[in-house]
């Protein structure tokens, strides 16, 4: 598995290359801003036209984690559906899909901006959780400590062999770690932004997600 491991808030914790977090010691995958439903919600609002697979790839991606880790608990950061009329929208086969992949583990729908409130889909329905001493939400708050969270869909930028790569990154500092959206078709937020930087410590570190994950220090 591609995978690098780090240390956050006294706990041993991996990222994954696609983006999503694990955390062996309670049997526990992460994952942050599915966005499912967004080319439909696209074309709903009169967005451009955008191919119709990405709910299909983003579950295909988030089943192959699962088979890898047999995570028992399974934490969604929020904005796991692009709006709630995306959830309505969503194909019979993408529900039954989600329903498979809830079977026989704990899941936790975390609320987000674009999917507030509890949603028609098993699993339980918080404003944030606790496992343990870390603190899953949506978003960041001023003055978190031991904080997970997305919302910002994190980039970072690094130049080698004289050209530049931008990934989908992990955000992480003393008090806080910021995961990048999973989803398909989910822009992203450069960490050299001003409030990624306001966020995020002087010493914080960016790990970068693909093939082979790599941590560096945050580009700003």
């Amino acid at each position: 598995m591609n995978e690098v491991s780090f240390s956050f808030a006294d706990r041993t914790l991996f990222a994954l290359g696609s983006g999503a977090l694990w955390w062996p010691d309670q049997s526990l995958l992460c994952v942050s801003d599915l966005h499912l439903g967004k080319s439909e919600r696209m074309a709903r609002r009169g967005g451009p036209a955008l191919p119709p697979y990405d709910s299909q790839d983003t579950l295909n991606r988030l089943a192959s984690d699962l088979d890898r880790t047999n995570a028992e608990l399974v934490i969604c950061l929020g904005d796991s559906f692009d709006d709630l009329d995306a959830l309505s929208a969503l194909g019979t086969n993408e529900k039954l899909r989600i329903t498979a992949l809830q079977a026989g583990r704990r899941w936790i729908w975390i609320e987000g901006n674009h999917d507030p409130g509890p949603i028609d889909l098993g699993g339980a329905h918080l404003s944030e959780s606790v496992i343990d001493t870390l603190t899953f939400r949506h978003i960041a708050q001023a003055g978190g400590q031991a904080e997970i969270s997305g919302h910002y869909h994190p980039k970072a930028r690094i130049r080698t062999r004289g050209r530049s790569i931008t990934r989908p990154a992990f955000l992480v500092d003393d008090a806080r770690l910021i995961l990048p959206a999973y989803g398909t078709y989910t822009g992203g937020l450069q960490s050299s932004d001003q409030v990624l930087n306001t966020l995020m410590s002087d010493n914080a570190l960016a790990i970068l997600t693909g093939p082979n994950p790599q941590i560096i220090p945050m580009p700003r």
